[in-house]
């Protein structure tokens, strides 16, 4: 009952909600059983490679650049890893020209090239705060491999902006740990991070919606949060853990 309670107090996020939506209508966000990266077998799973067209990919855009506007984090450059965060990163990148924010734009590739300029990195140089745009982050391992990236080139990764926050607990060598990857990420790596939406703000559209067939998945999810949710107001003792860890 802790977890309807917490639930229940949220403040109503519209601009979450709005993306909930979205993301349901465009077939992104479905419902039934997956299988995670963690091997849980999750109630949902959120897609952004549906967002496959122009008219979806520009709106998908706009929130990422409405959440960050919203966030106040301050950056000089986007980068977008590969894969899924090079559509995204570029996406947001035309968005925010056309909000009146020019920035510079690039992404790495996998494999490097061994012919005309070469390398992994493709676009503007890496300069300046960086932000790191993606769709989901289950482990944290894009964000420090794109760190890595970013620091390599002499830069500094600054931020993370991501659709989806899961906010569930993140696994090491196999096992569950008391602190979701969005929450390492802030804590040990140092990032600002914001997200479009998270698992509460789905919580509360299916709440709302459960008149509209969507009671059974309020339900499973809801049981799927009881069981691997994170605290999220327990920053203290999330930033102890994790320093424990690392010495």
């Amino acid at each position: 009952m802790e977890w309807i309670a917490v639930m229940t107090n949220t403040k109503t996020d519209t601009l979450a909600q709005e993306f909930v939506q979205f993301a349901v209508e465009c077939g992104v966000l479905k419902f039934g059983e997956f299988k995670t990266k963690a091997g849980r077998m999750s109630p949902y799973f959120f897609n952004a490679g549906l967002f496959d067209d122009g008219a979806r990919l520009g709106r998908l855009a706009q929130f990422y650049a409405e959440r960050l506007i919203r966030s106040g984090i301050e950056f000089d450059m986007v980068f977008g890893p590969a894969y899924k965060g090079i559509p995204l990163g570029a996406a947001l990148a035309v968005e925010l020209a056309r909000l009146g924010r020019n920035v510079p734009f690039a992404y790495n590739r996998k494999e490097a090239k061994d012919h005309g300029e070469g390398g992994t990195l493709v676009g503007a140089p890496l300069k300046g705060r960086v932000l790191i745009v993606d769709d989901v982050m289950s482990a944290g391992t894009a964000a420090r491999e794109s760190i890595a990236i970013i620091q390599a080139a002499g830069a500094t990764a600054h931020a993370v902006v991501i659709a989806l926050d899961r906010q569930e607990k993140a696994t090491e060598n196999g096992a569950d740990v008391p602190y979701s990857a969005v929450q390492y990420v802030r804590q040990h790596l140092g990032l600002k991070v914001c997200a479009i939406a998270k698992l509460s703000d789905l919580m509360q559209y299916l709440a709302q919606h459960s008149r509209a067939g969507l009671q059974a998945e309020h339900q499973r999810v809801l049981a799927y949060r009881q069981r691997y949710g994170v605290d999220e107001g327990d920053e203290d003792g999330l930033g102890k853990s994790v320093r424990e860890r690392a010495t």
